[in-house]
């Protein structure tokens, strides 16, 4: 590997970095704006022309504003913990193409690794993300914030299972971990339709992992204040705040590579449009994002025996048993 190659990757991975924090800033104001709708009303309109400047106005305050530490916080895991919620968020990113391998901007293509076992480097990334909250809980020294951790733990726990198995299918259907090689071949027919069980228990655990609505046990406010994030404020709350929302986008990126055809256009019409795959990637997250915002706004929150008895005795069985179907329906085919 040359000095320009890893010029090229640390380059992207700023770059990366910087967009998903600003995806994240504006992925509030997106929601706020389509829960104002949805609930027959505004949204937040003050702020810079109809309200687009909110996001930033609000970096702004959570910059400035105190941020109280409790005297019974465990330094230095309670400043580690929101730190390493915003960095695993990011990394599942690393492997998602935007674009083809002949797309490219001065010689950097639209991804910063291309790895052969893709699929595995995002559920061990993902994974991740249950010991920033844990550590965040119990470093909090706060019962509300422990108990909170405790739940988001076994919640993720469960839920990754059935996720990790709806993967599978797209695995079997691809014959290949490479995300690339997944999206090419859904050239022909994206797999959301011979897989749409597999689309259906994913997008399920994604909102549970992400810890969204109605699953969001994790911070029920009325029965923990705010879960495990009851005792941090200011710039920590806000890297937790920025986390959950770019782990939407992960997911909702992930939910696209694997079902939905990636960049790849919904018809082929061989015009060439290749400098176009980012935006139909684009589009389709953004898709993806509003069915998040739309369950937010009509599902109320599960209570938490019905969330767990969900996982274990619905999800994971129908997840196991379309694995078993598909993988007889490709060894016949094939």
């Amino acid at each position: 590997m040359q000095w320009t190659d890893v010029l090229s990757f640390v380059i992207k991975a700023l770059i990366l970095a910087s967009a998903l924090g600003g995806l994240g800033l504006y992925s509030s104001l997106f929601e706020r704006k389509l829960v104002g709708r949805f609930q027959n009303r505004y949204g937040p309109n003050r702020v810079g022309p109809g309200g687009y400047l909110q996001p930033i106005a609000d970096a702004v305050k959570l910059l400035f504003k105190e941020s109280i530490k409790p005297t019974e916080a465990k330094n230095p895991v309670y400043n580690l913990a929101p730190i390493l919620a915003l960095t695993i968020a990011m990394c599942a990113f690393a492997v998602i193409p935007l674009g083809p391998d002949n797309l490219n901007i001065f010689g950097a293509k639209f991804f910063i690794a291309d790895v052969n076992i893709g699929i595995l480097y995002i559920l061990a990334v993902s994974s991740l993300g249950v010991y920033a909250i844990t550590l965040a809980g119990w470093s909090s020294g706060n019962k509300y914030s422990l108990l909170g951790a405790i739940r988001a733990s076994a919640q993720i726990i469960s839920y990754e299972l059935a996720l990790g198995l709806s993967l599978l299918s797209v695995i079997v259907l691809s014959s290949s971990l490479r995300m690339q090689d997944i999206v090419q071949a859904q050239h022909t027919i994206w797999f959301i339709i011979p897989a749409f069980i597999s689309f259906v228990v994913y997008c399920t655990a994604a909102v549970a992992e992400t810890n969204r609505a109605p699953f969001d046990l994790a911070e029920a406010e009325q029965e923990l204040v705010a879960g495990y994030l009851t005792e941090y404020s200011g710039m920590s709350w806000a890297l937790f705040f920025a986390a959950e929302y770019i782990n939407m986008i992960t997911v909702a990126s992930i939910a696209t590579t694997m079902f939905l055809g990636g960049y790849q256009p919904l018809i082929d019409l061989g015009l060439g449009w290749d400098w176009a795959a980012p935006i139909w990637f684009a589009l389709k997250v953004s898709l993806l994002m509003f069915g998040f915002v739309w369950l937010r706004a009509t599902l109320p929150r599960l209570k938490y025996n019905r969330l767990m008895h969900f996982g274990w005795k619905v999800l994971i069985p129908l997840a196991m048993v379309n694995l078993i179907i598909i993988s007889v329906i490709v060894a016949v085919v094939s």
